[in-house]
């Protein structure tokens, strides 16, 4: 049973396979015919090439005797021919038989590489607002790739976004001049705005009243909690880890810890360093 990604072209789903679906993946058009001996050398390599790439390849399979409309309209001199369409348009070919890890050496310079696919996967976790695993995917295609500029981008708005305002800052200080465009002047206006939002006439009022009474733990830790519902998770922290060291038994002070650690973002590097702060306290 032939795989769902490998498809035989003729006039009448050209343009979907070819055209339409090229917009979705990168399509293999292989040109044949029954004749040709290369042309059964060539396919068998073609098809497990396909088999190992579903999700990113589509090979689409023309029998130039059958379909020798479409054999003239691409122009077709010698069998067996490759193609390889993206986006409607055809960007790479070659003709004779080559070897697998010739087929694929040509085919990593036109599909998407590791990072490519985490940045999809942080771009539809920001559209649906789901700011920690926006952070998750970006921070893991920043870590893979710390050139691409895209990943760069999307982790310092997923960092704003989960209150991570001074690594976004130092986030967007690395972007250079040449990628200040739109979506990096979005950022800084988020920054900006995040830190207003963060830093309420409430919330200072808070603070002052800690710092009047530094030993009521009871104070201190509904200034965690407040703390962390505007995102400033490290001092909402250091504020539960406070009463922590001065009252190891304070089982609201570890509630308030574990659940703001366990709310961060996986990859956030605070998560594991909090951790290790509350387990030497706990052990």
């Amino acid at each position: 049973m032939a795989a769902e990604n490998i498809v035989d072209v003729t006039i009448q789903n050209f343009q979907q396979v070819l055209l339409e679906g090229s917009q979705e993946k990168l399509v293999i058009i292989d040109f044949w015919a029954d004749w040709c001996e290369s042309c059964k050398q060539l396919m068998p390599t073609l098809e497990r090439i396909a088999s190992q790439y579903p999700e990113q390849v589509t090979l689409a399979k023309i029998n130039c005797d059958e379909q020798q409309e479409l054999a003239m309209q691409f122009g077709i001199r010698s069998l067996p021919t490759v193609a390889l369409f993206k986006d409607g348009q055809p960007i790479d070919s070659f003709t004779g038989v080559k070897s697998e890890a010739e087929i694929k050496e040509m085919l990593s310079q036109h599909l998407p590489g590791p990072a490519d696919e985490l940045i999809k996967k942080a771009q539809q976790a920001m559209a649906e607002s789901s700011a920690a695993d926006a952070y998750t995917f970006a921070k893991q295609a920043y870590d893979i790739d710390g050139n691409n500029m895209q990943a760069l981008k999307l982790l310092a708005e997923a960092a704003v976004d989960n209150g991570r305002l001074e690594q976004a800052r130092e986030l967007v200080a690395t972007i250079p001049m040449v990628e200040h465009d739109n979506d990096y002047q979005r950022i800084l206006s988020k920054i900006e705005l995040a830190a207003e939002a963060a830093d309420s006439p409430e919330l200072r009022a808070l603070q002052e009243q800690v710092e009047k009474s530094p030993d009521d733990h009871e104070l201190r830790l509904k200034l965690a909690l407040q703390l962390q519902q505007a995102h400033r998770d490290e001092e909402a922290l250091d504020h539960a880890f406070t009463v922590l060291r001065k009252e190891p038994a304070n089982a609201d002070a570890k509630r308030y810890a574990m659940d703001i650690i366990n709310a961060l973002p996986d990859g956030d590097p605070l998560a594991s360093k909090a951790r290790r702060i509350l387990y030497s306290m706990m052990y």
